[in-house]
C-alpha cells in the first residue's frame, strides 16, 4: 500500500428509471470496479427506482484510472442480466481535494464538470465544499441499455501514513 493516496467513499444513492429485465420489474444491484477492486451494493427486489443509500469505499492509488459502474438484475436460476453501465473520471474531484480548502462557506462550488458526449454525466456535476469536506454529487446516464440513471456522491477520506495527494 506504499502508493495509496487515500480512500474514495462512493455513496450509491439511487437508480432512476432502470430497465426492466424480468417479467414486470428488476432486482437491481450496482457493481463498482477500479483496477483490481470490485465492490457491490445489496440487491433491491422488484424496483426499477431503487434507493440503495449505500457507502462503498475504494482505495485510490492512481487517480487517473476511470471508475466503472455496472447495474445488474439479480436472477436466482440464471446469470444476472446487465442493466447498463457507466464510467466516470475522478480527476476533477481529486484536483479540488488537492486545493486543501479550509475556510470556505458551506455549499461553495469549487468546480463544475459539464455533461459531455465523452462522459456519462446526465447533467452538470458540481464539486462542492460541504460540512468541511469536498463532495461531488453526480447523476450517471447508463450506457448500453434503453434507460436508466444512477445517482452517486463522492467524498475523499485521507489516510494517515498514506502518500496523500500532495505528492501526486
Amino acid at each position: 500500500m506504499d502508493n495509496l493516496l487515500g480512500l474514495l467513499r462512493i455513496k450509491v444513492k439511487r437508480g432512476i428509471n432502470l430497465a426492466i429485465r424480468d417479467v414486470c420489474s428488476s432486482d437491481p444491484y450496482v457493481v463498482i470496479k477500479m483496477a483490481k477492486q470490485k465492490l457491490k451494493t445489496r440487491v433491491i427486489k422488484k424496483d426499477i427506482n431503487p434507493e440503495w443509500n449505500e457507502d462503498l469505499t475504494l482505495s485510490i492509488a492512481d487517480h487517473n484510472l476511470p471508475i466503472h459502474l455496472t447495474v445488474y438484475d439479480h436472477d436466482t436460476f440464471s446469470l444476472d442480466d446487465k442493466m447498463g453501465d457507466a464510467e466516470f473520471d475522478i480527476r476533477p474531484f481529486i484536483e479540488a481535494v488537492k486545493m486543501r480548502l479550509g475556510d470556505l462557506p458551506d455549499g461553495t462550488i469549487i468546480t463544475k464538470v459539464p455533461a459531455t458526449r465523452s462522459n456519462c454525466l446526465s447533467e452538470e456535476s458540481c464539486v462542492v465544499w460541504k460540512d468541511g469536506k469536498v463532495v461531488q454529487d453526480m447523476c450517471l446516464r447508463l450506457r448500453n441499455v434503453e434507460s436508466g440513471e444512477v445517482e452517486l456522491q463522492l467524498q475523499w477520506i485521507n489516510v494517515p501514513g498514506s502518500r496523500g495527494l500532495m505528492s501526486s
